[in-house]
């Protein structure tokens, strides 16, 4: 996570209620590579109940830092983000996850920026709320109540697009093969053909134009070599059955 923007980035919850939640965000912040976790008067916890929680987290648990302050765990910040889930009268732009990902990271060129979510109960009171230089609403249905720390995996996963900063690529296939050849792909249409005409699948259509649909629709499935080989195979055995059992 070295030299990521995303180091610059601290999840502050305000006084979380549920052990289980800073748990969940610890292992939410793990997989989307934010270390930095601030508690404002948090529930009282267990370091090791909350490794329980979240495994391999032992790092990040190790460096939360508790406030008996709001403003103190927001101090050196330069862009404040709240996440809530009402309205409020006061006429402030809300924004979506994915739109404010852009705004925190940009201001991470210049310092540390933190995202803020509230209590599980009430969420974040208004004169926190007054403190945020951004609000953002998580776009739900009619039933807008989310589970704190799954509001945090929503926040933390734009942010980690944003940032570039998918850092666990897919392994490829054990045994990759290669794409087909274009003597291979016509020979499997010659054997697809000859094996639809033995079961008369022709009788009522025009072959011409059944074959080109095949061949569409196989260009399009875009298979490899291997598998290329046991759909030809399949095509060759429907020809070798009807040998075998003596029908025309």
């Amino acid at each position: 996570m070295s030299g990521s923007r995303l180091d610059r980035v601290r999840i502050v919850l305000y006084e979380p209620q549920d052990p289980v939640n800073i748990g969940a965000t610890v292992r939410a912040m793990k997989n989307m590579g934010v270390a930095t976790l601030h508690l404002v008067r948090p529930v009282a916890y267990d370091p090791e109940r909350i490794e329980g929680i979240a495994h391999n987290t032992r790092d990040l648990i190790d460096r939360i830092v508790l406030f008996d302050d709001f403003d103190a765990a927001v101090a050196d910040c330069v862009r404040v983000v709240g996440f809530t889930a009402r309205r409020r009268a006061a006429r402030r732009a809300m924004t979506a996850p994915r739109e404010e990902a852009r705004s925190a990271l940009e201001a991470a060129e210049q310092g540390p920026v933190a995202y803020v979510f509230g209590r599980e109960d009430s969420g974040l009171p208004n004169e926190i709320l007054d403190r945020m230089h951004a609000l953002v609403m998580i776009p739900t249905t009619a039933h807008a109540s989310l589970n704190l720390a799954q509001a945090v995996l929503v926040g933390l996963y734009e942010l980690h697009l944003a940032a570039a900063d998918a850092t666990r690529a897919l392994a490829p296939s054990r045994k990759a093969a290669p794409p087909p050849t274009n003597a291979q792909f016509e020979q499997y249409f010659g054997d697809l053909e000859r094996s639809l005409d033995a079961i008369e699948f022709f009788k009522t259509r025009v072959s011409e134009h059944i074959m080109r649909t095949l061949r569409s629709l196989t260009y399009r499935a875009a298979p490899d070599a291997r598998e290329l080989s046991l759909v030809r195979a399949m095509t060759l055995e429907v020809v070798n059955y009807l040998k075998r059992t003596g029908r025309p």
